[in-house]
C-alpha cells in the first residue's frame, strides 16, 4: 500500500481529530481521560478495524479460499476492551461516585474510531458533532433541567443529647429535605444522628449549616451533596 494512501489517512485523520475534539472537552472539564486519553482510544480503534477492513493486504501469502473477512469480530472484540478501560475511570468518593460521563464520553469515542475505521465518515462525523453537543450543553442542563439532588446530612451532639431522632427529623423537613430513615449511633460520648435526604438545595443547605453551627450542644456536623 502507498505511505498515504487515502483509504488510510483520511479514516486516521478523522479519528484523532475527533477524539482531540472530545478529549478537550473531558481535558477543560478535568476528567479522569483527557486529551491524550481519547485521540488514542479513537486512533486505535481506527487502526484496528482498518487492519481487519483491509485484511487481504496482510494475507497476501494467504489462499483466497480460507480467507473470511469479518471486521463485525475486530468491532466486538474492541467495545469488550473499552468496556474494561471505561470501568477504569469510574470511581466511588465517599457519597459520590464520578466518571460517569467520562466512561461513556470513552465509550462514544471508540465507536467513532470504528466508523471511521470502516469509512462511515458521514455517520462518524454526525456522531461527533452529537457527542461534542451533549458534553457541552452540560452548563445548560444543570442550570435549567429539574434535578432531584441527594445529601448526606450527619450530626454530633455530646450525650445526653438535647435532641431526640425526631427533632433532628423536624429540623431537616422545616428546610425543605425529605427522607425515610435516620440511623443513630453512639460513640465516646457522642450521639450522631445521619439521614440521606432529598431535595438539597444549596441556600437551604447554607441556612442549615448556621443553625448546627448556632447550636452549643452540636459537637460536629457534615453536609455532603452528591456529585454528578
Amino acid at each position: 500500500m502507498q505511505l498515504l494512501n487515502p483509504e488510510l489517512f483520511w479514516p486516521i485523520a478523522g479519528a484523532v481529530l475527533a477524539g482531540a475534539l472530545i478529549g478537550a472537552e473531558r481535558e477543560y472539564r478535568a476528567s479522569a481521560a483527557g486529551f491524550r486519553t481519547h485521540i488514542l482510544v479513537a486512533l486505535s480503534c481506527c487502526l484496528l478495524m482498518l487492519s481487519a477492513v483491509h485484511q487481504m493486504s496482510w494475507l497476501s501469502d494467504t489462499p483466497l479460499d480460507v480467507v473470511r473477512i469479518d471486521p463485525v469480530r475486530m468491532a466486538h472484540g474492541i467495545l469488550t476492551g473499552i468496556g474494561f478501560l471505561c470501568g477504569g475511570v469510574i470511581f466511588r468518593e465517599g457519597f459520590n461516585v464520578r466518571g460517569l460521563t467520562t466512561a461513556a464520553s470513552l465509550w462514544m469515542t471508540s465507536t467513532l474510531g470504528v466508523l471511521f475505521g470502516i469509512g462511515f465518515y458521514e455517520l462518524a462525523l454526525f456522531g461527533a458533532v452529537a457527542t461534542l453537543l451533549v458534553l457541552a450543553a452540560v452548563t445548560l442542563t444543570e442550570k435549567w433541567a429539574p434535578q432531584r439532588r441527594v445529601a448526606l446530612f450527619s450530626v454530633r451532639y455530646r450525650a445526653p443529647a438535647p435532641r431526640s431522632a425526631v427533632e433532628f427529623g423536624e429540623i431537616l423537613a422545616e428546610h425543605g429535605l425529605t427522607f425515610t430513615t435516620i440511623d443513630q449511633s453512639l460513640d465516646a460520648g457522642m450521639i450522631e444522628y445521619r439521614v440521606v435526604a432529598t431535595g438539597y438545595r444549596a441556600a437551604a443547605a447554607e441556612r442549615l449549616a448556621s443553625v448546627f453551627g448556632a447550636d452549643a450542644a452540636v459537637a460536629g456536623y457534615a453536609i455532603r451533596p452528591q456529585q454528578g
